[in-house]
């Protein structure tokens, strides 16, 4: 009863929109429209003088048009054709725009505050900021909708409150000022990501499509892991994984690569339950596997002013370490349940996989060269993609053809209109967290709960307050709320060095998309295997312990993330694997039989010691770790030679 509760709740709450597949000429209308939008996206984004917040007033006013004709209002809202007020909310987006458009040399040289707003730009701001919050509710869901629309009922009426969090009288006028009118609040840093970085990223991840690369990603992790046991959950580790570095959408992965990897996991004996548990684990991991880590990681690098290829570097080991847990678990599960390799009629040649697939590995040693010869994650997204579409000439059933590279522009956008809707209204709550000064007030609320200013429980109220925040939205909307509130106190009032909080914050923005009750991305999965979407949940989150626990290990073992000297990086990359693999096998409970509940007791204790110290402590619980697996190997062996169904 309560399960089915809870699922209605975040049906209700996170339902989106009936999404369109608009045919005829309004559909060619508004196809053309949107290849349209890409090419100014790209041209203004890259080679254009325009004014930043220019920019994100055009992207935004031209986006809300797509969205009132490709979005019902419902889920059950017909998908052919937009209703009568569906047009006139797109018109009325498109006389919004046009108003600020027209207003852009007034508004990039007014004195906000200073300056009083005419009746007509108080009426365009209130129309700008109703449309915006529609547009959330159609593509994001009602949650972030609701989130959006408290935040702006407090900057409004806070003053009403009395203690910590009350605030100063901030007036209608003061409000609109800010969240329009200035670069903080809608048109601020989360929409301008949208419109620049991850535009072109998604721009790349579309072209790479287009060229059929997906086939080659699934094909490289067949012919890598098809042929051990679990064979088909592996290829979708690797898959999605590899696919999600790209994507970096755990929704949007589960969707792609999960339509192929849940049908098969589940035709060689696999449950609905865990096929999709394993697609939704390794989708979620591409937000945090570089170089691409989806918008958040772009986001973090403009938010918290830290370079994007020391974000990407700092990410690569715990990344990595990610894939390695969900892979060993992967493998014990299959064992454990005999489940089969992949039939060998299913499985490519590696040789033959890297030969012709080596088209779509040149753009990505092309995005590389870019990140190291300091060009900014634009102009490295805009190389890769042009590298994509000249490379794929080369073979014909790779080539992407003028006909394919203006579907590619045009579904590009589309893609990106529930980025938009999610950015646009983080960027309505970050200008009422500024207004306010809530985010200051935030070490309050956690100091009351740590009570003595203790680094770890802060770190594990700031964990769960991001999982909260996250439940039900994208990743850089969860990641955008958790930097503005939690950030701040965990740097400032805690002292912890600004890569790793931020970080700590982006692993369990991403994780939200799995965690129950709402968990996004396993309501994806769970239309494709047609399971429990919370069964499938619990289970990946399961699957994902190691993001739940190593990015406490950001704090106490920089290393991990490259910081320190090279003995303290080389000591933090050992501990970190070390107790990433520890973990592993506790979760899972099994080595060749299963373990005890003391030894996956003992592994747990060894992990937690190995990622929150260093020297010979770690080093002592390291050899604790190794020398309980070797012990239950030996005896797991012994017990399967004596009597094999006593190991099952």
């Amino acid at each position: 009863m309560v399960l089915q509760f809870l699922r209605w709740l975040g049906e209700a709450a996170f339902s989106t929109g009936a999404r369109r597949e608009l045919t005829g000429i309004l559909g060619h209308i508004v196809k053309a429209y949107a290849a349209i939008l890409a090419v100014w996206t790209v041209y203004a984004a890259v080679l254009s003088s325009i004014d930043v917040l220019a920019l994100t007033i055009i992207f935004l006013s031209a986006m809300l048009v797509l969205v009132f004709l490709l979005i019902g209002a419902t889920a059950k809202a017909a998908r052919d054709k937009p209703s009568v007020a569906d047009f006139c909310l797109a018109a009325l987006s498109l006389v919004t725009g046009g108003f600020f458009v027209w207003s852009i040399p007034e508004i990039a040289t007014r004195i906000s505050l200073l300056t009083e707003l005419s009746d007509a730009q108080r009426v365009f701001a209130g129309l700008i900021i109703l449309l915006t919050l529609e547009a959330t509710r159609r593509t994001v869901g009602l949650g972030l909708a609701i989130i959006a629309g408290l935040f702006m009922v407090y900057n409004l009426f806070g003053h009403h409150i009395s203690g910590a969090f009350g605030h100063g009288l901030i007036t209608l006028d003061h409000f609109v000022d800010i969240n329009v009118y200035t670069s903080d609040g809608l048109f601020g840093i989360p929409l301008r990501v949208a419109a620049t970085y991850a535009f072109l990223f998604v721009l790349f991840g579309t072209f790479l499509d287009k060229a059929r690369g997906g086939d080659f990603f699934f094909d490289l992790a067949a012919s890598v892991s098809g042929r051990s046991p679990g064979g088909p959950a592996k290829v979708a580790v690797f898959s999605s994984g590899l696919f999600g570095t790209v994507s970096g959408s755990p929704t949007s992965d589960v969707v792609t690569t999960g339509a192929i990897t849940i049908p098969m996991m589940k035709r060689l004996g696999y449950s609905g339950t865990l096929a999709g548990a394993v697609e939704v684990a390794a989708s979620t991991g591409g937000s945090l596997l570089p170089p691409v880590m989806g918008s958040a990681a772009f986001i973090m690098a403009e938010y918290a002013g830290i370079d994007y290829a020391d974000i990407i570097v700092a990410a690569a080991v715990p990344g990595l370490l990610y894939y390695v847990s969900i892979f060993i678990q992967v493998h014990l599960r299959s064992v454990r349940l005999g489940l089969a390799p992949l039939p060998a009629d299913r499985l490519p040649n590696l040789a033959a996989t890297l030969v012709n697939g080596w088209i779509f590995i040149a753009p990505l040693a092309v995005m590389v060269w870019g990140l190291l010869e300091g060009y900014s994650a634009t102009y490295v997204a805009l190389f890769g993609a042009i590298a994509m579409v000249a490379i794929s000439q080369v073979r014909k059933s790779s080539r992407i053809t003028p006909r394919m590279l203006y579907d590619g522009l045009a579904e590009t956008t589309m893609r990106m209109i529930g980025v938009t809707g999610a950015c646009a209204a983080a960027g309505l709550v970050i200008g009422g967290i500024t207004m306010t000064g809530l985010a200051a007030k935030f070490s309050h609320l956690v100091f009351l709960f740590t009570d003595s200013g203790m680094v770890l429980p802060a770190l594990i109220v700031g964990a769960l307050v991001t999982v909260l925040l996250g439940l039900g939205m994208p990743t850089p909307s969860a990641y955008v709320l958790a930097a503005v509130l939690v950030g701040p106190t965990l740097v400032n009032e805690f002292g912890i060095p600004l890569m790793g909080a931020h970080l700590f914050l982006l692993y369990f923005a991403a994780m939200s998309a799995m965690t129950p009750p709402v968990a996004v991305a396993a309501y994806a999965a769970a239309a494709i295997a047609g399971a429990n979407p919370l069964a499938i949940a619990v289970q990946a989150v399961g699957f994902s312990i190691a993001a739940f626990v190593i990015p406490f290990a950001f704090i106490y073992t920089p290393g991990i993330i490259m910081e320190g000297s090279t003995a303290e990086i080389v000591a933090g990359v050992f501990e970190g694997s070390l107790a990433i693999i520890s973990l592993a096998f506790a979760a899972e409970g099994f080595l060749k039989a299963r373990l005890s509940a003391w030894v996956r007791l003992a592994l747990v204790a060894c992990a937690l010691v190995l990622l929150a110290q260093s020297g010979w402590i770690a080093l002592a619980a390291g050899a604790v770790a190794v020398g309980l697996l070797v012990m239950s190997y030996r005896d797991s062996a012994l017990v399967r030679a004596s009597n094999p169904s006593a190991a099952e």
